[in-house]
């Protein structure tokens, strides 16, 4: 096995022996075996775009087969460890560990993964059962890094996600929908410049600043997921809402103003 495999292994089945004392490796699944999740992203997806590999799992061997331990590497060699007991419906403790190992190793480690796994179709495997016959080299790990570009527009995204806009508290507090989005320059980094109303405000609900507030865009975009269509669209950007789910480009310039009623 891999040498950062079996340190990830050894990691969670020692955080199981000193948290969950009162757990035999006999209640765990194939006496508590480590399981590479990479059927729902695929590793180079959660490298590039989330900064990490795909979740590492333990999990408790009853027919709910709920996870007793989940660990996230991320590619600085930082570890988000979670236990849970209760057979895996309560999470009870989060910790924070590391792999004494460096980056361009955890880099390696990921293009070993997509080959032996994704490459090879073997989702959500036992990480013993991840075939070695694939020792990457520096073509490889060179291919790996090229094929960033197609991850470029989830990346964008996520950056987006993470920055503020400005939104009508019709939206935030009274329950409507967004029917009129658009962005403008941002005024640092960490505003995304998007701006979202409900479509009927008029100058002097706008005038009063306590009608207006800051948020997360992952916020708005929880609140109305039919935006993420839009999100990555650039400055200048104005899109006013024609169905439930739908945008359409603001070609006219009309004003936002115009109700939409999408309560």
């Amino acid at each position: 096995m891999d040498p950062i495999l079996k340190n990830i292994e050894t990691i969670m089945t020692g955080a199981i022996k000193e948290y969950l004392p009162e757990i035999s490796f006999g209640d765990l699944e194939e006496g508590g075996k480590v399981y590479y999740m990479n059927g729902k992203n695929g590793t180079e997806f959660d490298w590039f775009v989330n900064e990490h590999l795909p979740s590492f799992m333990i999990f408790y061997n009853d027919k709910e087969n709920l996870g007793a331990a989940k660990a996230t590497v991320y590619f600085d060699g930082a570890v988000l460890l979670y236990l849970f007991d209760d057979n895996g419906k309560h999470m009870f403790k989060e910790e924070k560990t590391s792999l004494n190992v460096s980056e361009s190793d955890l880099l390696k480690l990921a293009v070993y993964l997509r080959c032996n796994a994704d490459d090879k179709r073997v989702w959500d495997s036992a990480i013993d059962l991840i075939g070695s016959d694939v020792d990457p080299d520096e073509a490889a790990v060179n291919e790996f890094l090229k094929n960033r570009k197609y991850y470029e527009p989830s990346i964008r995204r996520k950056e987006i996600l993470g920055k503020l806009c400005v939104v009508s508290k019709k939206v935030t507090r009274e329950g409507w929908k967004v029917g009129f989005m658009m962005r403008e320059d941002p005024n640092d980094d960490e505003d995304s410049g998007w701006q979202f109303y409900a479509g009927d405000e008029d100058d002097a609900y706008l005038d009063d600043y306590k009608n207006i507030e800051l948020c997360m865009v992952n916020s708005i975009a929880g609140i109305d997921p039919a935006i993420m269509n839009h999100i990555d669209s650039p400055v200048g950007a104005r899109f006013v809402r024609v169905s439930s789910e739908e945008f359409e480009e603001d070609k006219s310039q009309k004003s936002h103003m115009e109700k939409w009623d999408n309560r």
